[in-house]
C-alpha cells in the first residue's frame, strides 16, 4: 500500500508520452531541479536542468529568462557492441538491429525523492542484460547529485562500455545562454565552468565516475567535451555497479575563482560518505519534510497520492538555503513562462508553506523584500509613488513581462498587457505575508522585513486610485480573469485594495504600540503623513464596489453582463479552453471568465466580503460562466464550493485540479509542473474542505469532507508549535500529539 500511494509509475514506456513524463518524474532539492530525460537521451527529449537565480538575456530573446545549465545526466552503454537506447519494444525477432527492449518500468519514490528506471534489454548478439538507473538530488547536500546504474547479465557474457560525461552544450529551446566554456579532466573527474553571456553568472559542474574496469577520461573533440570511459566483460548472472558523483555551484555560492576547487572539494567529500551514506543522508532529510507537510486522507487513494505528488513538486521547487531567489510559475521543471515569478508563488505556493515548512515561506517572502527596488522603479516610470511589483520578476526585480506573445500560427503577435494592467499582484503579496506573519507570529520578518512592504504598496495604491464623481475608481486593470484586458474596476482590483489599505492602518497601529522605534523609521521613510493616512481612510469608505442590490451579486466589473453570454458548460468534453476555441478576439468580448475572479475573491476574503447568501448567489452566477483556462482556477472553486455547501462541485473541482498535471488536461505540462495548481489543491484541501482557518486562539476547522472519505490528517505550525489535527466522516475534530 505504502509503495503505490507514494510512487509514481510509467509502465510500459510511452514514448507519445516522452516530455508529459518528463516533467512529472523531475527530482530537485530547492537549489536545483532536473527533468526526468535519460541518461542515453532520447529523440524529442527536453533535457533541463534549472538552477534557482540564474538568469539571463540572450540575444534573440524578448525578456531574460532562467537558463537551462549543464546536462549532468549522460551515461552512455554499449552491450556487445550495441548501444543501449531505447527502441524496439518488446521486439522477439532474434537479434534484431540496434537491439530490443524486453521490459521497461520507471518509478519516482516521493517519499524518498529518487527517481528508478529498470529495463530488460537485449543487444544483437542475443545478450540480454537488466539494467536500472537510479538517480537523486541530495536533499541533504544541495551541491551534490548522484546516480547509480546497476547492470545485471541474465543471459550471456556480455562485453559492456561505459561513456560518461557532462554537457555544457545545452539551450533554451535553442536560445544560447553559455559562454567561455572551459573543462579540465583526470583519469576519473571531469569538471565544466561557464558564464552567462549577459548577466555574467558562472556555473561550474564535477563529476567523478565509480566503475569495474580501467576509467579513463579522453577529450571528445569532435562534441568539444571530455568523457569517461571504462569497460569490463559481465559473466552469466553477475552483477556490475557503475557510480557516477556530482557536485555544482555558481558564483551566487561562492567566487569564480574559488568555483573549481570547491567543485573538487564537493567530489571529494561525496566519495568519501560513498553513494549509500548519501543516499541514507538524503532519505533523512526527506522524511524530516514530510513529518510536517504530508497529508493522509482515508478513503480515496486516487486524491491521496495527488495531494502527494503536488507537495512534492512545491518541496522541490522552495529554496531552502537562499532568500533572494523564487518560484515561478512552472516551478523548476521546464522552461514554461522562462522561470518568471507571478502571484502564483505568493496566493498558491507560500500558503502551503507557511502552514507547514514556514522556513521556506520566509525565504520566499524576502525574495519580494529583496527587491523592493525594482518595485519602487516600476512605480516611479508609471508616475506612481511607493512600490508597485512587477508581473513577471527575475533576479533583477524589475518589470520582465513581454509586451508581445511569441508569433501565432497565422504569424501574428498578441499585445500583452498583464506587465501593463495587472496590478493586483502589490496586494497578493501583502495578503500572503500578513498570513504568513499571523500564523508564524514571526514579528522579526515583520518588522524588519514585512512592515515595509505592506506599508510601501498601500503608498502605491493610495497614489493609483482615481477621484471621480464623490468616489475612488481604478480604472485600466486586468483582475484574476486574463480575458478581459484593460477594463475599470475590477471588483478583484477594488475590494482587494480595500481590504490592503485596511490591513496597512490596522499593521501601523500594531507596529506603534509594538515597536515603535520602527514604526517612526518606516512613517519616515515612507513619508506617511496624516494627510496620506487620512486619505487611505477615505479611499476605504469611498470606493466603488461594482454590486448589483437586485441580483444580490458582485460585479465582476461595469459592463460585463452587457457582453454576449457564453453557455461555458456546453462546450464538453474538451482540453482546449473555450478562448482557444472561440479566438482570442472574440472571447474577450464575450462573459467567458478565464478563472476565478469574483470566486478567488470569495476565497480569500470569505464572509468578509459579503453576507453568505450573496456568496452562494455570486458562485452561482460566476461558476457556468468560468473556463478554467487557468490551472489554478480548478482548486479555487474546490474551496468556495466546499464552504458553500456545493459538495458535488467541489469533488469535481478538486478531482479536475488533482488531475492537471498527472493526466496532462491542459495539454501543457511538457513545460513544467503548474506550480499555482500545485499549491491551489492543498488549499482546497485543508481551507476548503477541512475548513481550516485561524481563530483568536490558534487553527479552527469547520470539516466538509466529501462523503465517501473517512478522515483527513495534518499538521500545521501555529507560532512556532507543530499542531496536529484529524477531522473525521461524521465531522469530528481529533488533535493528536
Amino acid at each position: 500500500m505504502r509503495r503505490r500511494l507514494w510512487t509514481l509509475e510509467e509502465f510500459p514506456f510511452h514514448p507519445e508520452k516522452l516530455n508529459h513524463y518528463e516533467t512529472l518524474f523531475t527530482i530537485g532539492n530547492g537549489y536545483l531541479a532536473t527533468r526526468g530525460t535519460f541518461e542515453e537521451d532520447f529523440d524529442g527529449s527536453m533535457a533541463t536542468t534549472m538552477v534557482h537565480g540564474v538568469f539571463n538575456h540572450a540575444q534573440g530573446v524578448l525578456v531574460p529568462e532562467l537558463v537551462n545549465s549543464f546536462n549532468w545526466l549522460p551515461i552512455h552503454i554499449t552491450i556487445d557492441g550495441t548501444p543501449f537506447q531505447l527502441i524496439n519494444q518488446n521486439d522477439t525477432t532474434p537479434n534484431p538491429p540496434g537491439g530490443a527492449v524486453l521490459g521497461y518500468r520507471r518509478t519516482l519514490d516521493l517519499y524518498r525523492g529518487v527517481l528508478l528506471r529498470e529495463v530488460l534489454f537485449r543487444a544483437e548478439s542475443g545478450a540480454i542484460v537488466r539494467l536500472s538507473f537510479e538517480r537523486f538530488v541530495s536533499l541533504h547536500d544541495y551541491h551534490v547529485l548522484a546516480q547509480h546504474i546497476q547492470l545485471v547479465a541474465v543471459d550471456g557474457n556480455p562485453e559492456i562500455e561505459v561513456e560518461s560525461f557532462i554537457d555544457p552544450h545545452v539551450t533554451n529551446a535553442g536560445a544560447q545562454h553559455w559562454t567561455d566554456i572551459t573543462t579540465d579532466y583526470d583519469d576519473a573527474r571531469v569538471s565544466v565552468i561557464a558564464k552567462t553571456n549577459q548577466s555574467g553568472y558562472t556555473l561550474g559542474m564535477a563529476s567523478h565516475l565509480v566503475a569495474p574496469g580501467k576509467v579513463e577520461t579522453v577529450m571528445d573533440t569532435a562534441n568539444q567535451r571530455p568523457v569517461t570511459r571504462t569497460s569490463f566483460t559481465l559473466r552469466t548472472e553477475e552483477t556490475a555497479d557503475v557510480y557516477k558523483f556530482i557536485s555544482v555551484f555558481t558564483n551566487r555560492d561562492v567566487s569564480p575563482v574559488a568555483l573549481p576547487g570547491k567543485l573538487f572539494d564537493k567530489l571529494d567529500s561525496a566519495l568519501g560518505s560513498g553513494y549509500d551514506g548519501l543516499l541514507q543522508a538524503h532519505e533523512a532529510e526527506w522524511a524530516a519534510y514530510w513529518d510536517t507537510s504530508d497529508i493522509q486522507i482515508e478513503g480515496d487513494d486516487t486524491s491521496q497520492f495527488a495531494l502527494r505528488f503536488v507537495t512534492y513538486h512545491i518541496l522541490i521547487a522552495a529554496p531552502r538555503h537562499d532568500d533572494d531567489v523564487s518560484v515561478g510559475a512552472k516551478t523548476l521543471s521546464g522552461l514554461g513562462y522562462k522561470g518568471h515569478v507571478f502571484w502564483d508563488t505568493e496566493l498558491f505556493i507560500v500558503p502551503p508553506l507557511t502552514l507547514t515548512q514556514p522556513r521556506l515561506a520566509r525565504n520566499l517572502l524576502m525574495y519580494r523584500y529583496h527587491r523592493l527596488a525594482g518595485a519602487r522603479h516600476k512605480a516611479q516610470a508609471n508616475g506612481y509613488e511607493g512600490a508597485m511589483f512587477p508581473w513577471e520578476s527575475t533576479d533583477t526585480g524589475e518589470e520582465t513581462t513581454p509586451q508581445w506573445s511569441d508569433p501565432q500560427p497565422d504569424g501574428h503577435r498578441i499585445r500583452i498587457w498583464t506587465g501593463d494592467s495587472e496590478q493586483h499582484i502589490s496586494t497578493d503579496i501583502a495578503y500572503s505575508l500578513l498570513q504568513y506573519w499571523h500564523w508564524t507570529g514571526d514579528h522579526d520578518f515583520l518588522i524588519r522585513y514585512g512592515a515595509e512592504i505592506v506599508l510601501d504598496t498601500a503608498v502605491f495604491w493610495g497614489s493609483r486610485v482615481e477621484h471621480k464623481n464623490g468616489r475612488y475608481e481604478i480604472s485600466q486593470q486586468i483582475g484574476p480573469d486574463e480575458y478581459h484586458e484593460n477594463i475599470d474596476n475590477s471588483i478583484f482590483t477594488n475590494r482587494m485594495v480595500v481590504w490592503h489599505l485596511n490591513e496597512a492602518l490596522k499593521l501601523l497601529d500594531w507596529l506603534n504600540a509594538n515597536a515603535p522605534a520602527d514604526a517612526k523609521r518606516l512613517i519616515q521613510a515612507l513619508d506617511l503623513t496624516p494627510a496620506r493616512l487620512d486619505k487611505w481612510r477615505d479611499i476605504i469608505a469611498n470606493m466603488f464596489i461594482p454590486f448589483d442590490e437586485k441580483q444580490q451579486i458582485h460585479i465582476q466589473f461595469p459592463g460585463f453582463f452587457e457582453m454576449e453570454f457564453i453557455p461555458v458548460p456546453h462546450y464538453e468534453p474538451r482540453t482546449l479552453s473555450v478562448q482557444a476555441i472561440l479566438g482570442h478576439y472574440r472571447s474577450i468580448q464575450t462573459q467567458v471568465i478565464k478563472q476565478a475572479d469574483v470566486v478567488m475573491l470569495m476565497a480569500l476574503l470569505g464572509e468578509e466580503l459579503a453576507p453568505r447568501d450573496v456568496l452562494l448567489n455570486n458562485f452561482n452566477t460566476y461558476y457556468p460562466r468560468t473556463d478554467h483556462g487557468s490551472s489554478l482556477s480548478p482548486a479555487m472553486h474546490a474551496w468556495v464550493a466546499s464552504q458553500l455547501g456545493l459538495d458535488e462541485i467541489a469533488y469535481e473541482m478538486f478531482e479536475h485540479a488533482g488531475a492537471i498535471d498527472l493526466h496532462d488536461n491542459k495539454g501543457n505540462v511538457r513545460d513544467g509542473i503548474h506550480g499555482a495548481a500545485s499549491g491551489g489543491l492543498f488549499q482546497a484541501l485543508l481551507f476548503g474542505f477541512c475548513g481550516l482557518r485561524l481563530g483568536e486562539n490558534g487553527p479552527e476547522v469547520t470539516p466538509r469532507l466529501p462523503e465517501h472519505w473517512k478522515s483527513v490528517s495534518f499538521t500545521v505550525y501555529y507560532r512556532g508549535e507543530k499542531r496536529r489535527i484529524r477531522v473525521t466522516n461524521p465531522v469530528a475534530v481529533v488533535p493528536t500529539a
